[in-house]
């Protein structure tokens, strides 16, 4: 009976043992799995920002080339890539220039627009994509979210209405980038969730200030922020006072301050 007992005993620790040593496999192997998972979307979502000047700006979102408010001349885009997707935000001559737009515009890329950019283009650069503030369209897995972009202070009611153009939400395996275009902190923009990336303008006396654009960061908290379209009539906004305010109150937003207006020689 003793060795019956030990017997039992020493199977009873071996299957123990190899319960723990199997438990010990399974949690490596699904913190493997969670790290693989991680940088694989990683890996899906790297992107190159590079600012021209102002409100234009080329995205290289994992191969993928997206061009916004491309002005300038075709001089502006020397070197850059060929875009895939066009992307314009309102009429003004600092978003919208036929001339760049015919120059970059080929017959393998797209463009979208707002209808009232649509009406001022000529047939050179139609058919064009059309979409409007709340309407979605998706291009190679990009989805392309319009939404609105317009001022809502007394004495710039005039500046950018309701409805006429475009700010942007782009969204690719689970990453989300957003683009103002030219707006105050409307409700809209407060009420964004799960950004990554936002492009937020603050200009006066054409969009906002400081003040409101890092209030209204910090009501839709995006992981990384970054100042664009900042020069007003009156030179251009404190973009490192703005990256203050927004990090005294939280640390956590990434804000990243960029060139977009180069020294020209």
């Amino acid at each position: 009976m003793k060795k019956l007992w030990i017997t039992l005993m020493a199977v009873s620790l071996l299957a123990a043992s190899c319960k723990e040593n199997k438990e010990e496999v399974v949690e490596e192997e699904t913190m493997t799995s969670e790290v693989v998972t991680e940088n694989s979307e990683e890996a899906m979502n790297e992107i190159e920002i590079m600012p021209i000047s102002h409100a234009t700006f080329v995205m290289n979102w994992d191969g993928q080339i997206i061009y916004v408010d491309p002005v300038g001349g075709a001089a502006s885009f020397e070197g850059m890539p060929e875009a895939e997707i066009i992307l314009v935000t309102d009429i003004h001559g600092d978003h919208m220039n036929e001339e760049t737009l015919k120059s970059v515009k080929t017959e393998k890329n797209f463009l979208f627009a707002p209808q009232a950019v649509s009406d001022k283009l000529s047939d050179d650069l139609k058919p064009l994509i059309v979409v409007n503030n709340g309407e979605t369209t998706t291009r190679n897995e990009l989805k392309i979210t319009a939404i609105p972009m317009y001022n809502i202070t007394e004495g710039r009611l005039d500046k950018h209405v309701k409805g006429r153009g475009n700010g942007y939400v782009l969204e690719k395996n689970g990453y989300r980038v957003y683009i103002s275009g030219d707006t105050e902190d409307i409700p809209e923009m407060r009420s964004l969730d799960n950004i990554d990336k936002a492009f937020v303008c603050m200009n006066l006396p054409y969009t906002m200030d400081i003040n409101q654009a890092a209030s209204a960061v910090l009501d839709f908290t995006p992981k990384e922020v970054i100042p664009y379209h900042y020069r007003g009539t009156d030179g251009f906004q404190d973009v490192e006072k703005f990256k203050s305010m927004v990090n005294e109150k939280n640390d956590d937003i990434e804000v990243t301050l960029m060139e977009w207006y180069p020294i020209k020689g």
